[in-house]
């Protein structure tokens, strides 16, 4: 089980592989993709500021059909409970997709450092 973060969500439904590391392409390839209902808001987010040009269901729908990225369906009180400890970063996207991935001990596929650093399972 392998958590991904925005931005790799974001790559990978523009096939834009050559971002990921060996690491990570690895784990795209073997494991089961997982994303926090938090990256579905923030691709939103994303999409409400003209960053991204498709809103977050057509990107989450397409990755779901074509490597059955899942969005992972555990109540949000225990996220957000571990989410309040996590006091590293003031981002409230971070601190729930770690918070999720920290939940199920799993992965999390992300570039950013400030994650890296605070989540020991975080890999790229």
């Amino acid at each position: 089980m392998v958590f991904l973060d925005t931005h790799a969500v974001v790559w990978l439904f523009q096939k834009d592989l050559k971002r990921f590391g060996s690491l990570s392409l690895d784990l795209l390839e073997k494991e089961s993709l997982y994303i926090s209902p938090a990256v579905l808001l923030e691709l939103e987010y994303l999409y409400e500021i003209d960053r991204i040009r498709l809103d977050s269901r057509s990107i989450t729908d397409f990755l779901s059909e074509r490597i059955g990225l899942e969005i992972d369906p555990v109540s949000f009180l225990p996220i957000s409970e571990r989410a309040c400890a996590l006091k590293w970063t003031r981002d409230p996207f971070d601190r729930i997709i770690t918070a999720q991935a920290q939940f199920h001990n799993a992965i999390l596929l992300s570039k950013d450092k400030t994650i890296a650093e605070n989540y020991s399972k975080t890999c790229w």
